[in-house]
C-alpha cells in the first residue's frame, strides 16, 4: 500500500487553515471535475482531490492523519500504524460523489466512501509521538550526578491539528556515571496521544563535553601529568587531579615519559567503577643561568647516554 500525502495532492503546506484547505478544494475540484476538465486522468485526480479534502477538512480526521509525520514521501511503502482504533458514533452525508475511498484512507480511517452513501466518524486513540534531543554535560556532571533545568522545543497539535512548536521547561536528573550515548528516557514528556492514546516519551541522549585536563574512554579517565626529570630518574611522590579531588601518587624510579599508571577505582562510577589512567610526560626545565647550563654540561660528561642507540643512530 503506498502512502498518500494530503496536503501535496491539494498543494497545500502542512500549517494550512480551514480556509485555505476549503479554497483548495473548490479549486481543484473545478478543475479535474470529469463533466467538464480536459485534464489526463481528470477522474483520477478528482477522486484523490475529493479523498484529500474529507480528511483535511475534519479536524478529528487531520489530527490523525498528522500524527504519522512529516516525513513520509508520496508513493512510499506504508502500514497502518499498530494503535489505531475507532468506534462509531453515527453517520453523517457525504458532500461530493467521489467514489471509493483508496486501501490507505480505508487503512486509515475505514471503508464506506464519499458519494452520497452514508458515512461514518470515528474516535481515534493513538499513542504520542516519542521525541529526541542530545543533552550535553560536563565530566563533572557526569561523575557526580545533577539536576539540570531546560527548555526543548516540541511540536503540539492545536485543536485544528495545526502543528506549532512551544517551548517546554523540565528538571532533569542526570545519574552518577552516565556515559556518552547513553540515553536518559522521560516518560510522559513526549507528544500529546489522540483520544486515549497515552503520551509519548522523551530520550535524551548523552554528550560529555571535551575536559581540559581529562579524557574519558568508555568509564575509564585518563589524564596526562607532567613530572621533572630527576623525579622520573629517582622517584618520587607527586599530586595529580582526579574527578573526586586530588591524591598522592608515587612515580617508580626510572619512569619514562608515556608510562601508565593506574589508579583503581578512580574513574566514572558504577556497579563496576572505571579506573584513571596517569599518563607521565618528562618535562625538562629551559637552563637560564650559567649555573644551570654547567649542571647539565656535567650531567652529560659524568652520565653519558645515548637514546637513540636501539635506532642505530
Amino acid at each position: 500500500m503506498e502512502y498518500k500525502d494530503y496536503y501535496k495532492i491539494m498543494g497545500l503546506e502542512r500549517n494550512a487553515s480551514a480556509e485555505d484547505i476549503k479554497r483548495a478544494y473548490r479549486r481543484l475540484a473545478r478543475k479535474y471535475h470529469p463533466d467538464v476538465s480536459k485534464e489526463k486522468n481528470a477522474e483520477e485526480q478528482f477522486k484523490a482531490v475529493g479523498e484529500a479534502y474529507e480528511v483535511l477538512k475534519d479536524p478529528q480526521k487531520r489530527t490523525a492523519y498528522d500524527q504519522l509525520g512529516a516525513n513520509w514521501q508520496s508513493g512510499q511503502e506504508f502500514k497502518r500504524p499498530s494503535g489505531w482504533q475507532y468506534a462509531e458514533r453515527g453517520g453523517d452525508q457525504g458532500d461530493a460523489g467521489f467514489g471509493n475511498t483508496s486501501d490507505f484512507f480505508e487503512s486509515l480511517f475505514g471503508g464506506g466512501g464519499f458519494g452520497g452513501r452514508q458515512r461514518t466518524r470515528h474516535d481515534f486513540s493513538q499513542p504520542g509521538q516519542d521525541f529526541y534531543g542530545k543533552l550535553q554535560v560536563s565530566l563533572e556532571d557526569a561523575f557526580h550526578g545533577a539536576m539540570r533545568d531546560m527548555q526543548i522545543p516540541i511540536t503540539e497539535l492545536d485543536q485544528y491539528g495545526h502543528p506549532h512548536t512551544v517551548k517546554k521547561s523540565l528538571k532533569v536528573k542526570i545519574p552518577a556515571g552516565v556515559k556518552t550515548g547513553q540515553q536518559i528516557r522521560l516518560s510522559g514528556q513526549g507528544g500529546t496521544g489522540i483520544g486515549q492514546g497515552a503520551k509519548g516519551d522523551l530520550y535524551l541522549e548523552i554528550e560529555i563535553l571535551k575536559h581540559p585536563q581529562f579524557e574519558i574512554m568508555d568509564k575509564d579517565v585518563y589524564c596526562t601529568v607532567p613530572i621533572a626529570p630527576w623525579e622520573a630518574a629517582l622517584g618520587a611522590t607527586v599530586t595529580v587531579p582526579t574527578l573526586a579531588g586530588k591524591v598522592d601518587l608515587k612515580i617508580p624510579p626510572g619512569s619514562q615519559s608515556g608510562h601508565k599508571l593506574r589508579l583503581k577505582g578512580r574513574g566514572l562510577p558504577g556497579q563496576t567503577p572505571g579506573d584513571q589512567y596517569v599518563i607521565l610526560k618528562i618535562v625538562v626545565p629551559v637552563p637560564t643561568t650559567e649555573s644551570a647550563k654547567a649542571l647539565y654540561e656535567k650531567m652529560a660528561k659524568e652520565m653519558p647516554f645515548n637514546p637513540r642507540e636501539k635506532m642505530g643512530a
